[in-house]
C-alpha cells in the first residue's frame, strides 16, 4: 500500500488501541484467533473467504493482510484471485438484485396518478 489515502498501521497504533480499550481489544483478539481457528473449515478455506469478504467491504487494511494470511496457510495466487473474482460477483450481484426495488418504483410511478 505505497501512497495510499489510507494511514499505514504502525506498532505504536497498535499500542494506542490497546491503551483506550484493553478488554475490548483482547476480546476482540481471542475472537479473531478463534474464528479463524480450524474447525468445519481449514484455515485456508477461511482465509479465502476472508480475502473475498474484504474485498466487498473495501478494507485495505484486510485485503492485506487476509492474502498475506491465506497465501501462507496454503492458498495458491489463482485461488486466491478465484475468491476475488466470487466478490466480484458477488457485489456485482446484489446491485443486480436489487434492481428490482427501481423497476417495481419505475412501475409504480408509471402507473400513478399522472399516467
Amino acid at each position: 500500500m505505497t501512497d495510499s489515502v489510507y494511514p499505514i498501521a504502525t506498532a505504536a497504533i497498535g499500542k494506542r488501541r490497546r491503551e483506550l480499550a484493553p478488554d475490548t481489544n483482547e476480546a476482540f483478539q481471542r475472537f479473531s484467533a478463534s474464528v479463524f481457528a480450524p474447525g468445519a473449515l481449514p484455515e485456508k478455506t477461511k482465509q479465502l473467504i476472508a480475502v473475498a469478504v474484504a474485498h466487498v467491504t473495501q478494507c485495505p487494511y484486510c485485503i492485506a493482510g487476509h492474502t498475506r494470511l491465506a497465501h501462507r496457510k496454503g492458498a495458491s495466487d489463482e485461488e486466491i484471485m478465484e475468491a476475488i473474482w466470487v466478490a466480484a460477483e458477488m457485489r456485482a450481484g446484489g446491485a443486480y438484485a436489487h434492481s428490482t426495488i427501481s423497476l417495481l418504483a419505475l412501475e409504480a410511478e408509471n402507473e400513478g396518478p399522472s399516467h
